[in-house]
């Protein structure tokens, strides 16, 4: 990662990255509505905000389940056609959720398989990535998908609940099963088959392992490279940060500046996160790299006055600069798939997915059972100082494993991690 900064320009010019930063637009449009749409839907018929809530939360559980069992399939299938699969079984099951007269809770379990094939789908995308951006491309190519969501997350808080209105949810459903479709052929269509390579085997070797072997295989790789795991113990800090997200609402009340502060809130996160990345990606790669720990400890860090109630404005902005510090997840995203043998990628990738997932979904539930006996500030205050002291420990460890200016492990390194 030494060397020149590339540009945007450099990672739009890989004409694979475009089809599939394009493909991914689409997804996330018409993911953003299919949430709303559905949590609009079962709040519509059942009146139960807790019902809504719960829906919405689907879309992101099954990631825990996905990330650790289904991401292997991109090391065992060209990841291609693990991502067109993947897209077409979903367009599947969400023109099946909008047909009318589908029950409720078949359409929410529905909701949580097409949640379950998104995790082979990302795995699938990130091991492809290394093939398609090379060097310092990556980081910027990981960062422009990471932006594209954030921006998303704004449109989707601002406008996504009025094109549902104006749609009505069976249709925002269909056209979020065009946007699979369309997903497919575009990859399809881009988008070379990026076969994963492992390396030759011996006469007399075992044939080809199944999925659960690679399963085990993939875990071993993290679980045998501390850097690996430093680097997936940075991210999982997110888990600390995004507190303030789950208690937007009633903070903004604590804060008793209506109903409009809470959105401020959210949308500041996602803000700060894009500003953060346009920033991180004008720098030299070793500076990127070196800035990753202090960045991840800074995250947590400006979090703390919050606890003190320094009024909307002040807090908009400390979210803000909250989120922008958390742009160094394109570099530990960078990082540790680099760092991984191109075989395992996939089921790696996977294993951080779920750990990432259940870092954050563990802080926002535990949040809101604390949010019953203590004040939101006061437990935004407390996740910061946690947060604080796990990052400045996992930077510790990550400055003793290798220094700032060091590049990710040869492949033959990593490979002889396997044992």
């Amino acid at each position: 990662m030494s060397g020149s900064p590339a540009s945007y320009r450099d990672v739009f010019a890989a004409t694979e990255f475009r089809w599939l930063w394009l493909a991914h637009l689409l997804s996330v449009i018409g993911d953003q509505l299919a949430r709303v749409a559905l949590t609009l839907l079962v709040f519509d018929r059942t009146e139960s905000a807790g019902l809504a809530a719960l829906t919405y939360a689907l879309t992101y559980l099954p990631d825990l389940v996905g990330g650790a069992a289904l991401a292997g399939l991109a090391d065992r299938f060209p990841r291609r056609n693990v991502m067109v699969v993947a897209d077409l079984a979903r367009a599947a099951l969400v023109g099946v959720m909008a047909v009318p007269g589908v029950p409720l809770a078949a359409q929410v379990c529905l909701l949580a398989v097409v949640q379950l094939l998104t995790a082979p789908f990302s795995a699938a995308r990130q091991a492809a990535l290394p093939d398609i951006l090379h060097g310092d491309r990556l980081a910027l190519g990981l960062g422009v998908f990471s932006m594209t969501y954030q921006a998303a997350l704004v449109v989707g808080f601002g406008s996504g609940a009025a094109l549902v209105a104006g749609l009505g949810a069976p249709t925002a459903l269909l056209v979020n099963a065009a946007t699979f479709v369309v997903s497919a052929l575009l990859i399809a269509r881009g988008l070379g088959p990026h076969r994963p390579v492992a390396p030759a085997r011996e006469a007399g070797d075992p044939a080809p392992p199944g999925q659960w072997a690679t399963v085990r295989a993939g875990w071993r790789v993290v679980a045998r490279d501390p850097r690996l795991l430093t680097l997936l113990a940075i991210a999982c800090c997110s888990g600390f940060y995004v507190v303030p997200e789950g208690l937007a609402v009633p903070y903004a009340a604590e804060l008793d500046a209506g109903q409009a502060a809470a959105g401020w809130l959210l949308v500041a996160n996602p803000v700060g996160t894009v500003i953060g990345m346009l920033v991180l990606g004008r720098l030299r790669p070793e500076r990127r790299l070196a800035l990753m720990g202090p960045l991840a400890v800074a995250s947590s860090l400006v979090l703390i006055p919050t606890g003190w109630l320094p009024g909307l404005a002040v807090s908009v902005l400390l979210w803000t600069v909250s989120g922008a510090c958390s742009a160094h997840d394109m570099v530990v995203q960078a990082t540790y798939v680099e760092s991984v043998p191109a075989h395992r990628r996939g089921q790696a990738v996977g294993l951080a997915i779920a750990a990432l997932r259940a870092a954050q979904g563990l802080a926002i539930v535990a949040a809101g059972v604390l949010a019953q006996l203590l004040s939101p500030s006061t437990i935004i205050l407390v996740a910061a100082v946690l947060g604080t002291l796990a990052a400045a420990a996992a930077w510790h460890r990550w400055s003793r494993l290798a220094p700032p200016r060091a590049l990710p492990p040869p492949q033959g390194e990593a490979d002889n991690l396997l044992g």
